[in-house]
């Protein structure tokens, strides 16, 4: 089977994330914190030469305490079009350099038949 990186719909969730429906029929859920801890700017990945910039998102949060500190929720504010090949985020955190191309966001997908092909080099 052929896995496909152009979308056929794009639904998008400021606060949960993006479901995409793949022109092979797959389906992709990729919430906030993944896609923001895989963005693919210079700086998030070091590109420039320096250590990458890495947020957690995605990991689960603390257990609660006696002394909690507010921690802002973090969402999109904006979503754009780059091209035919791509989106940009503006996230909460300020930052909004990444450009997310469909080749990208495919290979974020974290279901099981998706891990499974990128263990076997096809994704």
């Amino acid at each position: 089977m052929t896995i496909s990186t152009d979308p056929l719909h794009i639904a998008v969730s400021k606060s949960k994330g993006i479901k995409i429906d793949w022109s092979d029929g797959h389906k992709s859920d990729l919430g906030c914190g993944l896609l923001r801890d895989e963005c693919p700017c210079a700086s998030c990945t070091g590109a420039h030469g320096t250590e990458p910039l890495k947020s957690n998102y995605s990991a689960p949060p603390p257990p609660p305490g006696p002394f909690q500190m507010f921690t802002p929720v973090l969402k999109m504010l904006s979503i754009e079009e780059v091209g035919t090949y791509a989106v940009r985020i503006h996230w909460s955190d300020g930052h909004n350099t990444g450009i997310y191309s469909f080749e990208h966001l495919r290979k974020l997908c974290p279901c099981a038949e998706c891990a499974t092909a990128r263990q076997e080099g096809r994704l």
